[in-house]
């Protein structure tokens, strides 16, 4: 990856990119220093053209950005990085430095989802569904996996799209209790789709 550092003050503009949700977090400056130390450390790292110095994002709050993936727009002077924040990127506290992202949409609203399921298993509330499926260990959201994966066939098979949608979203809840019931998520899942995919090639 090659970038158009500006010829008179030596920086090149950087997007912050939240790799889950999308959602774009902060705009900094990298010159080549801090593109190099945030390839070798992992840790998105700019250049402070107030204080004419290096920054780690997160240095002082402990809200790292840590990179996994980097890019250049068409003209090679502008950076696009994807990272997964520790928290909130904003020093006002905010998620990003625009506030709050609205709710994600489709396939984005899963991590969001994620974060309710988390809540629930750390609150200790029986009346919560969540927490109680997640008390009996992997059996009891296992037990619902494979329900709901057999109403799910059913649906696909006899029933109207609104009710396949349906059961398909009650399989993957009830999938992603499971996952948390191991310790995981369905980040996990993904980055070893995303992993089968780059090392099939299609």
């Amino acid at each position: 990856m090659t970038v158009q550092f500006d010829s008179e003050n030596g920086l090149a503009p950087a997007i912050v990119q939240d790799a889950s949700t999308g959602a774009v977090l902060m705009l900094g400056y990298m010159n080549r220093e801090a593109l190099d130390l945030t390839r070798q450390t992992g840790k998105v790292t700019f250049w402070s053209r107030s204080r004419q110095a290096l920054w780690v994002k997160g240095e002082t709050s402990g809200n790292f950005l840590h990179a996994l993936d980097l890019a250049v727009d068409c003209d090679s002077d502008a950076i696009l990085i994807q990272a997964r924040p520790d928290g909130p990127t904003c020093h006002t506290g905010t998620t990003t430095c625009w506030g709050e992202p609205a709710m994600p949409h489709g396939s984005g609203f899963l991590r969001v989802l994620s974060s309710v399921i988390d809540a629930r298993a750390d609150a200790q509330d029986e009346s919560s569904y969540t927490q109680r499926l997640l008390a009996k260990g992997p059996a009891g959201p296992g037990q619902k996996v494979g329900e709901e994966a057999v109403e799910t066939v059913i649906a696909a098979l006899a029933e109207d799209d609104e009710h396949l949608i349906d059961e398909a979203s009650d399989l993957v809840y009830h999938l992603m209790v499971l996952l948390k019931s191991r310790g995981l998520t369905l980040e996990d899942v993904g980055e070893r789709l995303r992993s089968r995919h780059l090392k099939a090639g299609d």
